[in-house]
């Protein structure tokens, strides 16, 4: 059984093991007590079709791994879904952070200008997730990718993205009781206890 810090934050490359152990998280949770719940604030968005497949699979392939973990789908408003769905009992899991920041920063829909609009030039979302994670009363997980690692991008809009991203992971890890870095599917501990 892994040890649930109030709030933690998961990071690691493309399937590091990042919402595996986040579900490993949410079914000993579930399994410690009766009264627990668990829900899982997805961000994905279905653009294309590989990504409905996707989503389907990831959709079936949790309920049979976590049966009890419920899931609400919310790409944009997630600082709202955090303090809406987070209670003592129920464990929330936000997968992920980096969907989440594409969403809102780099809208991909045909309602790009609804996006541009809801986020607006003075967006605060990134600190409004800060205060969500620390008034959260439940135990709260939160993957994000960690895309810093590699060559530096070409373009001039993805070079912002990387840089937002890095600075989002730093603002969560700093409130976030423990981190922990997914490595080909082993847990490194970076903040907190292992």
């Amino acid at each position: 059984m892994l040890d649930l810090a109030r709030s933690e934050f998961i990071l690691g490359g493309q399937k590091s093991g990042k919402s595996r152990r986040a579900e490993q998280l949410a079914r000993d949770w579930l399994a410690a007590d009766a009264a627990h719940e668990a829900v899982l604030i997805a961000t994905a968005q279905p653009h294309d079709a590989e990504m409905r497949e996707r989503i389907a699979r990831h959709r079936a392939e949790r309920a049979q791994r976590v049966p009890g973990l419920r899931t609400v789908e919310e790409p944009l408003a997630l600082p709202e879904a955090i303090a809406r769905e987070s209670r003592p009992h129920r464990l929330v899991v936000v997968d992920c952070l980096t969907l989440w920041l594409t969403a809102v920063r780099m809208p991909m829909t045909a309602h790009f200008e609804q996006n541009t609009a809801q986020v607006g030039e003075n967006w605060d979302g990134d600190a409004m997730l800060i205060e969500a994670i620390k008034a959260a009363p439940g135990p709260l997980v939160l993957v994000g990718n960690e895309i810093g690692l590699g060559v530096i991008p070409l373009g001039r809009e993805v070079r912002s993205f990387v840089d937002e991203l890095g600075r989002l992971n730093q603002w969560v890890a700093a409130a976030c009781e423990r981190v922990t870095l997914m490595v080909a599917g082993l847990p490194l501990t970076v903040k907190g206890r292992a």
